[in-house]
């Protein structure tokens, strides 16, 4: 395979998952919408109280051992190696039944550590999830590190689909047994079978994992009798390398995405036992920023988690051989393909963030709140998505240390400032806003420093940033007007903003073509390439 051909076949497998995540997150949040209707703002801050703790278990035990799993795996592969590739997920599974099973019992006898009281049956219920999580990981690992990201992207969307509809079953059923109870109890009823949901939605995508793993038996048997080794690695010496090399890796993920549990307590503490405001007001309003602003910003920063996840074996193999060049064209390619849409995504949610929240949430009195806290938010989808590509950059060439280090930085520094801002302001939700702010421009700053130094890279500014923003900055305009003048002419907002997205994306483009930003080769190595390649030559763009 040409140096070409395998550039486009990371263009398409980042854009296969690409596609998935935006699709999850789409999912993602039109349940939402009805879960919070029916468990209101008080379940969502409950169940994401837990679910933040939830989300730091799995960064322990499961969270990055897709990628982790991809990147040592991909290796073996690169070398044709097949038989020490088989044995590296062997004792993946063995890592991950351990770690997992540990956390998934912390979780579930120490709920009444990490919570307050009212979301210790919830996090108690997730406590299963995480172990099942960690089987899922190594079987997505498994299948990306081969550079396909097909069964992983269609495991997703499996997941988010069972989500979504036992999370609302859940909720509503859970809540009928206590109809006659206070607000409060029927909320955190609510937040329990949103919490079965997560569960399921796990549980379904590790079946369909496992049935695609025993329907690959013939290749898997293939490659085993061509494999390049005369003398497989001992089972301990890959244990033993396996857990040097992907403990590093999860705990560098770790404190990188630790920021919304700390900030969670932080937050909690001050304002239960600093400021005495009420336990339902605490949760209520941490609900309308993680449950209604904070999830659109996480729709472009998927997009960056997916090119991440289809770079990270791409990346850890090219640079394994010593082609440093190969590797930081791959990594110049990641950049601009996550910048090119994250810019504008960024543009359109501060342009349209009162719309979009409208258009998802029926909780009147907490929309212009909700509105402008995702408008406040919307820069923070660049810096994190930038981040989140130069971290799998750094954690593809082994410098797993550094990432650490530089989100250790950052995780304290925006601490301090929210701690700050919480004692000495009545900033309030405000201050979470500044901090993740703070956060994610610092993780940028720090990881681009470590990559250029350590990988001799430079980013392409223009394609990267110059070009896409220009197009982004007239793409904003034209959102402003058009969906102000659709509105008046349409009284639906949803079909308004509908026809209002689907122009600025169109101009969008066009500007980019037109610029410079994109070529004919780049944009053919896209999912359905020809398709949007014939499509811009019939419209004389390109």
């Amino acid at each position: 395979m040409t140096n070409q051909s395998r550039r486009n076949n990371f263009i398409k497998q980042a854009g296969i998952l690409a596609i998935a995540g935006i699709l999850c997150r789409i999912i993602g949040i039109l349940y939402k919408s009805p879960l919070i209707a029916l468990i209101g703002e008080e379940g969502i801050g409950y169940y994401n109280f837990a679910g933040n703790v939830y989300t730091i278990m799995l960064l322990v035990s499961s969270y990055s051992i897709p990628s982790a799993v991809s990147k040592e795996i991909a290796k073996k592969l690169i070398i044709q190696e097949y038989r020490n590739a088989q044995r590296i997920f062997y004792c993946s599974l063995i890592y991950v039944i351990i770690i997992g099973g540990a956390a998934s019992a912390f979780a579930l006898f120490g709920a009444g550590l990490f919570v307050e009281r009212n979301s210790v049956a919830v996090l108690r219920v997730l406590a299963p999830t995480i172990f099942l999580s960690g089987l899922l990981g190594v079987l997505r690992g498994y299948f990306q590190a081969q550079s396909n990201m097909v069964h992983s992207s269609v495991s997703q969307i499996l997941e988010q689909i069972f989500n979504a509809v036992v999370s609302v079953l859940g909720a509503y059923l859970l809540m009928q047994t206590v109809a006659g109870a206070d607000s409060t109890t029927q909320a955190i009823y609510g937040a329990v079978g949103s919490a079965i949901g997560t569960g399921a939605g796990v549980l379904s995508a590790l079946i369909f994992m496992l049935l695609v793993y025993f329907l690959n038996r013939g290749t898997r048997k293939k490659h085993l009798q061509e494999s390049s080794e005369k003398q497989p690695e001992p089972y301990k010496k890959i244990f033993q390398s396996i857990f040097n090399n992907i403990t590093p890796f999860i705990i560098s993920t770790c404190i990188y995405n630790a920021t919304a549990i700390l900030n969670q307590t932080i937050y909690s503490k001050i304002l239960l036992y600093a400021k005495s405001f009420p336990a339902k007001k605490v949760a209520s309003e941490y609900g309308i920023y993680s449950g209604e602003a904070v999830i659109f910003v996480n729709i472009p920063v998927a997009i960056a988690s997916a090119v991440s996840s289809a770079m990270m074996p791409d990346i850890s193999g090219t640079y394994s051989l010593g082609n440093v060049k190969e590797t930081r064209r791959k990594v110049d390619m990641a950049i601009r393909t996550t910048m090119l849409i994250t810019i504008p995504s960024a543009v359109g949610l501060f342009i349209l963030a009162g719309p979009v929240v409208q258009a998802l949430f029926s909780q009147r009195s907490s929309l212009a709140e909700a509105a402008a806290l995702l408008r406040c938010l919307s820069i923070t989808a660049v810096f994190y998505s930038l981040s989140t590509v130069t971290n799998a950059v750094l954690q593809g060439i082994g410098k797993m240390n550094l990432t650490a280090k530089n989100a250790l930085i950052a995780l304290f520094s925006q601490s301090a400032v929210l701690t700050v801002i919480l004692f000495q302001t009545g900033w309030n939700l405000y201050g979470l806003v500044i901090a993740a702010v703070v956060h994610s421009f610092l993780m940028c700053v720090l990881n681009g420093i470590s990559v250029r130094k350590n990988l001799g890279y430079q980013m392409n500014i223009k394609k990267s940033f110059v070009i896409p923003l220009t197009a982004a900055a007239v793409m904003g305009v034209v959102a402003s007007f058009s969906y102000q003048i659709i509105h008046t002419a349409c009284s639906s907002n949803i079909i308004s903003l509908f026809l209002t997205i689907t122009l600025s994306a169109v101009i969008y483009f066009i500007i980019v073509i037109k610029l410079g930003g994109i070529s004919e080769n780049e944009l053919l190595a896209l999912p359905q390439g020809n398709l949007l390649t014939a499509v811009a030559k019939k419209a004389k763009v390109l």
